[in-house]
């Protein structure tokens, strides 16, 4: 039987964009300023973000712990808030939309690997979340997956796949337990 063989992994052909420094100086700007509780204030981490190619709406509330892997690979609208804990592991593009709601230690994933591959090689695939929508505590949405407007990921759910408009989605995988109504 074959076997995963990681010394033959090649992570060549990947390449996330920004120079060499770019990436260097985002390693220490968002260990010690995003990944910490040490800079409350938005507005810093907002103006950051920015410097270093993120496009951040108005009025975006950024919480502590938040770790973003490349802010240039990272797109949020309007009034959305990032909270405690989220990880933003985007190794190509994230795009947030308005009025989202990331609670805390959300996961949002657009990397995996193929584990029928010997050489374990990189999968990745972008992650829209549309309008409105909210990832509940601790839920991981992985490579590739749209979440329409306003569509609901509960607390603890893994979204493999796209969901739909207006829905609550509930379970690892996720599974669409019902329809959101906003009064």
């Amino acid at each position: 039987m074959q076997q995963t063989d990681l010394a033959s992994y090649n992570n060549h052909p990947y390449h996330p964009g920004g120079s060499g420094i770019k990436r260097i100086l985002w390693f220490y700007v968002n260990a010690f300023i995003f990944k910490t509780s040490l800079f409350p204030f938005s507005i810093i981490k907002i103006a950051l973000l920015r410097m270093f190619g993120a496009s951040i709406g108005q009025k975006v509330v950024i919480r502590h712990r938040v770790n973003i892997k490349y802010p240039w690979l990272l797109k949020v609208g309007d009034n959305t808030w990032l909270g405690d804990g989220v990880w933003i592991d985007n190794l190509v593009m994230v795009t947030i939309g308005r009025n989202v709601c990331l609670s805390q230690a959300t996961i949002l994933q657009t990397g995996s690997h193929n584990y029928k591959k010997s050489s374990f090689d990189l999968i990745t695939g972008n992650i829209v979340l549309e309008d409105g929508v909210w990832i509940g505590c601790g839920a991981v949405v992985t490579p590739g997956v749209v979440a329409a407007s306003h569509s609901v990921l509960s607390t603890g759910s893994v979204a493999t796949k796209n969901l739909d408009a207006y829905s609550v989605y509930q379970g690892n995988p996720a599974v669409k337990v019902r329809q959101r109504e906003i009064l």
